[in-house]
């Protein structure tokens, strides 16, 4: 697990953490290629992401095959290029429950 963020600092991986830790408590894998993008605010919700369409270019350049995101960035990918759109396969979810469901290997 590393930060995508240029300052390494870490911050915004709260979700990518959660999912980590409740896969290595039930023992079950999370799917290979996959990249995680979501801040946890204090009430337990994964937060809007600025950028998507950055982060996705960012992703594809570092090899994922899979990238998550929050659902609040849907709408925002649309003005995603074409070539971007056709090499990494986007999901979307709704809370912390629903990406670690979308990110174990069944």
């Amino acid at each position: 697990m590393r930060a995508l963020d240029s300052d390494i600092s870490g911050r915004g991986v709260g979700l990518a953490v959660l999912m980590t830790l409740c896969s290595g408590l039930i023992e079950r894998s999370v799917k290979g290629g996959l990249i995680v993008v979501g801040t946890l605010n204090l009430g337990g919700s994964v937060e809007m992401i600025p950028n998507p369409g950055t982060v996705a270019e960012l992703a594809v350049e570092k090899g994922a095959t899979t990238l998550q995101m929050p659902i609040s960035a849907r709408r925002q990918l649309c003005d995603l290029p074409d070539s971007l759109a056709t090499n990494i396969s986007t999901e979307f979810c709704a809370d912390p429950k629903d990406a670690l469901l979308k990110a174990l290997v069944e």
